[in-house]
């Protein structure tokens, strides 16, 4: 079985690079005097307007001082841990800022917030055929976070979406792929080789959120059960293989232990038995070694052979 996922994803046209900033605590401190001093400026320009020929000077001046420092202070951004701001200017991609804190950027652009913490995405329970065609119900949990943020932003439309669609054809077509059972050593199944499926399940996962810039960390199964309409029958078959599972054991013990008595008596000469007796001891002992209740002996009082 070709169980290598090959995805058919495009190759992303935009990569994240690190977009012009610097630290905004000089900056707030030069805007704040711009704008107490302009409107210092400006107040004392309307009082002495009257009385001075300065006056109208003054309100310019303070004005503008006041304009820009309202401007200077529209290029701060706030950067809290574990986000970034994709930035742009008139509507060019010009970078990616990931430095927490107060920070400063060209005034005249647009900023996104994004968040670059791990997430979870648990897909609902759904209910596919596996490889053996038996209805089965399935869900996973897939734990991921965004690596970069420029794809995230310009490769998709919404790539929260994109996650969880993509999450939920990974999940139908890794239950489609494998039975629920194996019926071979060399045959995973989604029951017995769940670590295996859950490596399998990380990688197609993370072939296909590739395109958005997102980082699969880790994926688990949550639930995986027959679906209702077979789930009896299934148990049933369940119980009759763990049955004659533990009959192949008890026989083998009980040969194995057969044999050592056999050996035992042989060794110490406690007792020469023919061919027949041989038989009929050993039948004996298989009875009662491998019955599933207590049986119950017959004395025999005369020789051996009476």
């Amino acid at each position: 079985m070709n169980d290598t996922f090959q995805t058919a994803m495009p190759p992303p046209h935009i990569r994240e690079r690190v977009a012009f900033n610097t630290s905004g605590m000089p900056v707030f401190a030069a805007s704040a005097v711009l704008m107490l001093g302009g409107l210092a400026l400006t107040l004392i320009g309307i009082i002495d307007l009257a009385n001075r020929e300065g006056g109208l000077a003054l309100v310019i001046i303070g004005g503008l001082a006041l304009v820009a420092g309202v401007l200077v202070a529209s290029g701060l951004i706030m950067v809290a841990p574990r986000e970034a701001r994709v930035i742009q200017y008139l509507g060019r991609y010009t970078g990616t800022v990931r430095i927490d804190g107060l920070r400063w950027i060209n005034p005249f652009t647009l900023r996104r917030k994004i968040s670059t913490r791990i997430r979870n995405h648990e897909t609902a329970v759904t209910k596919v055929n596996d490889a053996d065609g038996s209805p089965i119900e399935i869900a996973a949990v897939v734990v991921w976070r965004v690596t970069d943020t420029a794809r995230a932003v310009f490769e998709v439309d919404d790539f929260l979406e994109f996650v969880n669609i993509q999450t939920e054809t990974a999940v139908r077509h890794i239950a489609t792929t494998y039975p629920y059972d194996a019926h071979g050593d060399e045959t995973l199944s989604l029951r017995q080789n769940t670590s295996e499926i859950t490596d399998k399940l990380s990688a197609e996962v993370g072939a296909r959120v590739e395109a958005a810039g997102v980082e699969v960390i880790e994926s688990r199964i949550t639930h995986l059960a027959y679906a209702q309409e077979i789930a009896g029958a299934m148990l049933r078959r369940q119980q009759a293989g763990a049955v004659v599972a533990a009959r192949q054991r008890i026989v083998e013990g009980a040969v194995g232990m057969v044999q050592a008595a056999l050996d035992a008596l042989a060794e110490h000469e406690v007792v020469d038995l023919d061919e027949e007796r041989k038989a009929a001891m050993v039948s004996n002992l298989l009875v009662v070694l491998c019955a599933d209740r207590d049986t119950q002996p017959v004395v025999n009082t005369g020789s051996l052979y009476n």
